[in-house]
């Protein structure tokens, strides 16, 4: 059979064969790979068992497309909602389930309740929360995230063009990685992000601020709202697809290394810059592949755990084609396409409505209609129509005579003496009808 050894996986899963092949090969114990995964030790030594025996599809769930024993039977949901619109609306969860329980004879616990008012918007008021930051501790492998974010500073000292660092930083262990760009922008993220991928690998998961180009502030389509998803913005579906977790920070105090590391650099790297005399976008990125490792070298820290959790880019997936800005453009009876004020024509025969125009890091751009390539051209010159001629239309000439004219005085005698000969006629008519 074709299909037979296919192993269907989803991204988390992929991570987590990633991480129980390390532990199977005994590059770091079975304690850490459960703190990695967030699983028990017990859980851990079940799966590595279990994949032992059965191969990479052992990581599978057995209970993937199995309805759960304990899911409430959606005749009470339907009636505890119900209940939560009407009778207690505007109830928090907590007082509308122990109502529930005393008044209905209905037992929901507060979670769950809460989960469900949550999907039908029900709206409670709930508890103002004070806030609180705490210390928090470095994670304990390289790769298992880093921080990223862009740093807009007058770099140059007015030597040169303004321009941002965007930056990564190891959460573990410290180690920096960036790059200058004109500006912040979802195509100098995907860019750094992809240079980063080629040198370290994948991380597991990235710490964000809320900018627009990490987090979408659009509302949400109806086909989101039917699925229950929230929009993305390209760089989040980007890192979904490359199953790398997004994390969005609340505040810049809580990405504070990547902000220290900025803190650090408009002082140490604007010096070094000064010295050199380097004034240019690319002589920057130049320096920066000699500064960073001197860099990292001085300040790095050791992680906790000697394991390196990035993972290299599987095999069969181009980066090219999942880190670009895609959009969607109707295609035209003619067609071609409008793209930022461009016309492209598509050479192929295509039987579509819409066609996805994909905007890679390097500037080109790539057509395409779900997993096919399209070939086409872009029209330089829009042919100009000449203006149609219209034909000469002959407009009879009308020519108004003055009342008192002798041709109306003529044809109003003539008309005055027609009808009294109808007149006369009609007469006569009536006259022979009578006398009969």
């Amino acid at each position: 059979m074709a299909g037979k050894d296919i192993v269907i996986m989803s991204q988390e899963e992929l991570k987590r064969i990633s991480v129980i092949h390390k532990a199977i090969d005994k590059q770091f114990t079975q304690a850490e790979a459960a703190g990695v995964l967030g699983l028990t030790d017990r859980q851990i030594r079940r799966i590595i068992e279990r994949v032992s025996i059965e191969g990479d599809k052992g990581i599978i769930h057995r209970s993937r497309g199995r309805p759960s024993h304990n899911a409430t039977p959606d005749s009470i949901k339907r009636k505890v909602i119900n209940f939560c619109k009407e009778k207690y609306s505007g109830f928090g969860p907590t007082l509308a389930s122990e109502k529930l329980f005393e008044i209905n004879k209905t037992c929901i616990s507060r979670e769950t309740l809460r989960q469900w008012l949550k999907r039908e918007n029900l709206p409670y008021r709930d508890r103002k929360k004070r806030p609180h930051r705490q210390w928090r501790e470095r994670k304990h492998h390289f790769g298992q995230m880093t921080q990223m974010d862009g740093s807009h500073h007058d770099w140059f000292e007015g030597r040169g063009p303004e321009c941002v660092f965007m930056a990564h930083i190891d959460d573990a262990t410290g180690n920096p990685f960036g790059r200058f760009y004109p500006y912040e922008g979802t195509i100098p993220a995907m860019d750094c992000l992809k240079r980063y991928i080629k040198r370290y690998g994948m991380p597991l998961s990235i710490y964000l601020d809320k900018h627009t180009t990490y987090k979408s502030n659009g509302k949400p389509s109806i086909e989101d709202e039917l699925n229950n998803t929230t929009p993305l913005s390209q760089f989040e579906r980007a890192c979904e697809e490359l199953g790398i977790q997004v994390i969005h920070a609340n505040s810049p105090q809580a990405k504070g290394r990547i902000e220290r590391l900025f803190n650090t650099f408009q002082d140490r790297l604007i010096k070094e810059m000064r010295l050199r005399k380097i004034s240019s976008i690319s002589q920057a990125n130049k320096f920066l592949e000699y500064y960073l490792p001197l860099y990292a070298k001085r300040f790095n820290v050791q992680p906790a755990r000697d394991s390196d959790l990035h993972r290299p880019c599987p095999n069969g997936i181009e980066l090219n084609k999942i880190l670009c800005v895609r959009t969607e453009r109707a295609l035209r009876n003619d067609f071609t396409i409008a793209h930022n004020g461009k016309l492209y024509q598509i050479l192929d025969n295509l039987r579509a409505e819409r066609v996805t125009v994909e905007e890679n890091v390097n500037g080109s751009i790539r057509l395409r209609h779900k997993d096919t390539t399209l070939r086409f051209k872009i029209i330089t010159t829009r042919p100009k129509k000449e203006p149609v001629k219209k034909a000469y239309e002959f407009k009879p000439r009308t020519v108004s005579q003055p009342y008192d004219h002798p041709w109306r005085i003529e044809g109003r005698t003539h008309y005055q003496q027609y009808q009294q000969k109808e007149k006369a006629a009609q007469a006569e008519k009536e006259l022979l009808l009578t006398t009969t």
